[in-house]
């Protein structure tokens, strides 16, 4: 087998292990995170974990301390009583040693510490006596002589010695010492004997293996308390947290259904307190808003039959005092001036009465939900230019220049060419009504997603706030003007319903004596969701004129 090969196919899990391990950690942050953002109780339960588990270690941490620190303390006075006594009883028994070199003073000195070894009753405990002298043996109760010797001369005891040779007090140290059974830690005590021959030091040491196993099992007591109690808290939490989402919850997920429809739906009401409280509180506005919703949705049904029914009703009688006006309006040469002059009156209000009775069938269609898109891959730049032909004569009378930008190239989007149409001339039919004899642009642009048609006047303008009010039916700006073409106040209503329907823009921007610009915007491809627009609303020459008023450029 190929060296290379066997080597890729061991490296190969080794960087596997660490991605998948690598992929599973976001997965879990991710879904941790998701849960914390859309869960009360997880928020709360893990908070109060968090908080206790703070407290419990702060709490176990001092008490663990003071336990340790006590124990010792309790030891250390122990000791030091013990070694004081023992530093007496040495000084009594070698009163009569007054030469460095006496024969009989190594004897006594090992009668000595053994004799304090056995008195202390301590397992494990240890005595030396230590001599100043360098030349001299050092004695302990039950160690070779050498190695007791060579214990209290390690560098961690060098500096008690020290200590312990300057003046006549009690010193303690602990240190992990090896005196024949492996490293252990000891408590040393040290004291010097007062003779009156040479300088003798005594030594206790005191394993600490008793208290190391009693504050070991203190910590683990501790640990395996405070796991409970944080476990047992969040419980505790999770269970009051319970208590009160749910309710929550059950009130959240009846709010949904009711905002899809299901106007039926209640809370169940447990108990008198404050939750049930809430539950009958909902339940009471639920039935309001029942009511409420069934009477609009009556009033609203009663409304659009109505509409449809007149409109209707009203095309046979239209249809023969059209076919009479037809007549008389034919005939209106024959006529004197007066009568002539009314016959038109007459074919004029008739075609604004026609138009009026169109607009409410249209309006009617739209609240019935009966409207329907027939989308086709249109070209819109012929679609813009035929709007801007037709309405050329109307900018002409009103003395409004109509000035047409379209692309050379063409602008294909799936829409409804009617509708689109019919949008287009309402919107350019009110900018020449308003434009005061100012110019009128209409432009079209498109990028990848969107197409967009702005129609741009230098009128009158709209107030702040006029620009959502401008698509209500029946409104006007300034109901004392007087409207060339006889408009019924329906055409931006349904323009804004054709937008919709194509799941387009229409929008509206305007300033007083700066005109106003309105904004068709419809996705390229039927059923596309927009998210910007090629045209801004706001015109070029308004941010100019904004940018300069607070000195900056645009």
């Amino acid at each position: 087998m190929d060296p290379v090969l066997v080597q890729v196919r061991r490296l190969r899990p080794k960087r596997l292990i660490p991605l998948a391990v690598s992929r599973r950690a976001r997965r879990f942050w991710a879904a941790t995170r998701r849960r914390w953002r859309r869960s009360l109780q997880f928020r709360v339960v893990g908070i109060t974990l968090l908080l206790s588990a703070a407290l419990v270690l702060a709490f176990g941490y001092t008490v663990a301390s003071l336990i340790s620190r006590g124990v010792l303390d309790s030891r250390i006075n122990t000791a030091k009583e013990q070694i004081s006594g023992g530093a007496t009883y040495a000084a009594h028994e070698l009163e009569g040693f007054t030469q460095a070199d006496d024969p009989g003073l190594p004897g006594k000195l090992q009668t000595v510490a053994g004799y304090l070894a056995t008195s202390m009753d301590v397992p494990g405990a240890e005595v030396i006596v230590l001599r100043r002298s360098a030349n001299l043996p050092n004695l302990s109760a039950s160690w070779p002589e050498q190695g007791a010797y060579q214990v209290m001369s390690t560098p961690a005891m060098q500096p008690m010695r020290s200590l312990v040779g300057g003046r006549p007090n009690t010193y303690q140290q602990i240190a992990t010492l090896d005196v024949g059974m492996g490293p252990r830690k000891y408590l040393v005590l040290g004291t010097p004997v007062a003779t009156a021959g040479d300088p003798v030091e005594l030594y206790y040491l005191l394993p600490l293996q008793s208290e190391d196993e009693l504050v070991q099992f203190v910590a683990l007591v501790v640990t395996v308390t405070g796991i409970a109690l944080v476990a047992l808290l969040a419980l505790i939490a999770a269970m009051m947290t319970r208590l009160v989402v749910k309710p929550v919850r059950v009130a959240a997920r009846t709010a949904q259904r009711l905002s899809a429809g299901l106007l039926d739906q209640r809370m169940q009401v447990k108990g008198e307190d404050d939750l049930a409280r809430l539950a009958a509180a909902f339940n009471q506005m639920a039935a309001n808003l029942q009511r409420q919703i069934v009477r609009l949705e009556e009033m609203s049904r009663l409304q659009r039959r109505f509409t449809s029914d007149v409109s209707h009703e009203l095309r046979t009688p239209l249809t023969t005092v059209r076919m009479a006006a037809d007549l008389l309006f034919s005939s209106r040469e024959d006529f004197d001036p007066a009568a002539a002059r009314s016959a038109e009156l007459l074919q004029a209000e008739l075609d604004r009465f026609e138009g009026l009775l169109t607009d409410l069938l249209e309006i009617s269609r739209f609240d019935a939900g009966f409207a329907a898109l027939d989308a086709e891959p249109t070209d819109l730049v012929p679609v813009v230019r035929r709007v801007g032909e037709r309405l050329a004569p109307l900018a002409e009378r009103c003395g409004v220049p109509l000035r047409v930008d379209t692309p050379d190239t063409e602008i294909i989007a799936e829409v409804d060419p009617r509708r689109v149409e019919r949008i287009l001339r309402n919107l350019v039919g009110n900018a020449v009504e308003h434009g005061e004899g100012k110019p009128v642009v209409v432009t079209l642009a498109a990028d990848s997603s969107a197409v967009a048609v702005t129609v741009r006047d230098h009128g009158v303008g709209l107030k702040t706030g006029e620009e959502k009010l401008v698509f209500n039916r029946f409104w006007r700006a300034d109901p004392s003007r007087a409207r060339q073409t006889g408009g019924t106040g329906l055409g931006l209503s349904i323009s804004l319903e054709d937008a919709r329907l194509h799941g387009g823009w229409l929008e509206a921007w305007g300033a007083p004596g700066k005109g106003a610009q309105f904004r068709l915007t419809l996705p390229t491809h039927s059923g596309d969701r927009l998210v910007s627009s090629p045209l801004r609303l706001v015109p070029d020459d308004a941010r100019a004129d904004e940018a300069a008023l607070i000195g900056e450029t645009p």
